[in-house]
């Protein structure tokens, strides 16, 4: 990969452009991400033995530092190649990563010292770039090219001297920002569209969701086409926060992702003609899994309203989210479409909170689940 074909594929996942055109913003990502390349190597030299996602966490934050300089250099103007120093460039019109790395350097499992040297003196080079007038960059192209080049110079330095490739680092960058930020919204197959009919999720599905009080307690009853669904349930905690209508987000991860071990459960919908699969996919270890990841869910919406207003959420609660079906197949659903899941599943929880009632339409076609009136 050529360094300015990584800056056009991370240009597509832009988003600083959205909130200010001026340099600001993106000069503080990368201050932050150099911070966070810091923070990976203090942390493990504190935790030396516990700490064992260095190496992976290392090569992310390799990869979003160059992530915020190529948007850097876009926004000013300049190619991603313009910022190699005579020192690193080669006679090659088109730089590639491997110019600049000609031999990878063995990874290593623990930060020496010329690395940590060497991120101290990134970390002066883009505090430099932070501490100037973002204005002044504007009449003075030259002089943030210089800088710009300082900085990524320290940061192949940095990157021999910790066993990383930036080509590996760009290329996963890349797979990140499109994972979360696609420049094509296409979902995934349906996890069970290769199954008989009968082991299928319904493509249309209406879930009927209301209350009962019973003995001075309040119960929340389920139906579809008629027939009552799963148990009664309750809040199950001390203080009310209407926990008993939690299945909203079980239904809103089976219309989006296709996915919902629990629904499966309660519609009698088990992939019962492949065994590894109904016992994998389907069966109780994949329910209790689910159950903790709308538990997670739903202790994050509720410190923020259940994420009324928003249209977007948090990238590390999204793949803290995935992260519980690590090894199942709703691992394979990009991040956008968990958060898209996500939300429709809050948003019908606000409706059912507000009215005790309503009607789920799901419709995984469309991977999309809307909540009505439903009379009484």
């Amino acid at each position: 990969m050529t360094l300015d074909e990584y800056q056009s594929l991370a240009v597509k996942t832009d988003r600083t452009n959205l909130v200010t055109s001026r340099l600001s913003l993106p000069i503080l990502g990368l201050f932050g991400e150099t911070g966070s390349l810091l923070s990976e190597v203090k942390k493990k030299q504190r935790d030396s033995q516990s700490y064992d996602t260095y190496e992976n966490g290392v090569v992310e934050e390799f990869g979003d530092t160059l992530w915020y300089l190529a948007i850097i250099a876009h926004h000013a103007n300049l190619r991603l190649s313009d910022l190699v120093s005579e020192n690193n460039r080669t006679a090659a019109l088109h730089i590639r990563f491997v110019n600049l790395q000609p031999q990878a350097g063995l990874p290593l499992s623990a930060p020496s010292t010329a690395f940590e040297r060497t991120l101290l003196k990134l970390a002066t080079a883009v505090g430099k770039l932070a501490g100037n007038d973002m204005d002044d960059f504007q009449n003075s192209t030259l002089s943030l090219r210089d800088m710009l080049s300082g900085v990524l110079d320290t940061l192949i330095d940095a990157a021999n001297e910790a066993g990383v490739t930036l080509e590996d680092a760009a290329i996963r960058n890349i797979e990140k920002a499109q994972d979360r930020w696609p420049t094509n919204r296409t979902p995934p197959p349906l996890f069970d569209i290769d199954f008989p009919q009968e082991e299928q999720l319904p493509r249309q599905l209406e879930i009927e969701i209301f209350e009962r009080e019973s003995a001075g307690k309040m119960y929340v009853y389920q139906r579809c086409r008629g027939v009552n669904i799963g148990d009664r349930l309750t809040d199950n905690n001390v203080v009310e926060d209407f926990y008993r209508f939690h299945d909203v987000f079980h239904y809103a991860y089976a219309a989006v992702l296709g996915w919902s071990p629990v629904t499966r459960a309660l519609l009698k919908l088990k992939r019962k003609s492949k065994t590894k699969i109904d016992d994998g996919e389907d069966g109780a270890r994949a329910g209790i899994i689910e159950e903790g990841v709308v538990a997670y869910v739903f202790s994050r919406a509720k410190e923020h309203n259940f994420f009324e207003g928003r249209n977007e959420l948090d990238f590390t609660m999204l793949k803290v989210a995935r992260s519980f079906v690590k090894g199942f197949e709703a691992e394979n659903c990009p991040l956008w479409l968990w958060e898209e899941a996500i939300l429709k599943g809050n948003a019908a929880f606000r409706f059912l909170q507000m009215k005790r009632r309503g009607l789920l339409v799901l419709d995984l076609d469309k991977r999309d689940m809307i909540v009505q009136e439903l009379p009484l």
